[in-house]
């Protein structure tokens, strides 16, 4: 996967800028890993173990910056199965739990991602990670996806915000979704992750 950023001017191109980002990844990261997270490890890995097989945590290789493969964590919220690397969830999967569709629809799932911010794999705010098997694919036919990979993906986004969330099961959909992404790296500011992550936990508590 050749990935040039070299010749694309865009603010997270300056350090200043990458170091900003990285304070508040860092400090944000800190915060919910030594509050909420361990409680809420608690409480949904009790109700993981009671209600499905299978560990707690469920790991997933994904791409970060520039194409890199990076393990992703995520609380479990489908059933063990032979498709989780290849077939993305979608409307009334049964390989969804109860649990873990309460889990996805309130993002609680994402939480334990706070360690892959805290290790610089990812930041609070970018373009979700996809599936290996799906950027291959997506690199080959749409042709600016390439350009989401120039940054650290993200727990939310500002795709997110804007309900592109979910399966991607129609191609316009994807595109729709690079669009949004591509327009964030483009345009991002201090304040713009700040705007997204308030909008984020509003979305989360409506």
């Amino acid at each position: 996967m050749n990935i040039q950023s070299s010749i694309y001017t865009f603010p997270l191109k300056r350090k200043s800028n990458r170091i900003l980002k990285r304070t508040l990844d860092i400090v944000l990261s800190l915060i919910v890993l030594t509050t909420i997270y361990p409680v809420a490890y608690i409480i949904i890995g009790c109700c993981i173990k009671i209600k499905m097989p299978g560990k707690i945590i469920f790991t997933q290789k994904r791409n970060g910056l520039y194409g890199k493969i990076f393990t992703c964590y995520k609380f479990r919220s489908m059933l063990p199965n032979g498709e989780a690397d290849t077939q993305q969830a979608y409307n009334e999967d049964p390989r969804i739990t109860p649990l873990g569709h309460f889990l996805r629809i309130t993002s609680l799932d994402e939480l334990p991602q706070f360690w892959n911010v805290l290790k610089g794999d990812m930041s609070v705010v970018g373009p979700r990670p996809h599936m290996l098997i799906h950027t291959e694919q997506y690199c080959d036919i749409i042709p600016e996806y390439n350009k989401r990979l120039i940054v650290k993906p993200g727990i939310t986004g500002w795709a997110q915000i804007h309900n592109l969330r979910g399966e991607t099961e129609k191609l316009d959909k994807m595109k729709k979704r690079v669009e949004y992404d591509i327009w964030y790296i483009e345009h991002w500011s201090f304040s713009l992750d700040l705007k997204i992550m308030f909008n984020t936990v509003k979305i989360i508590f409506r």
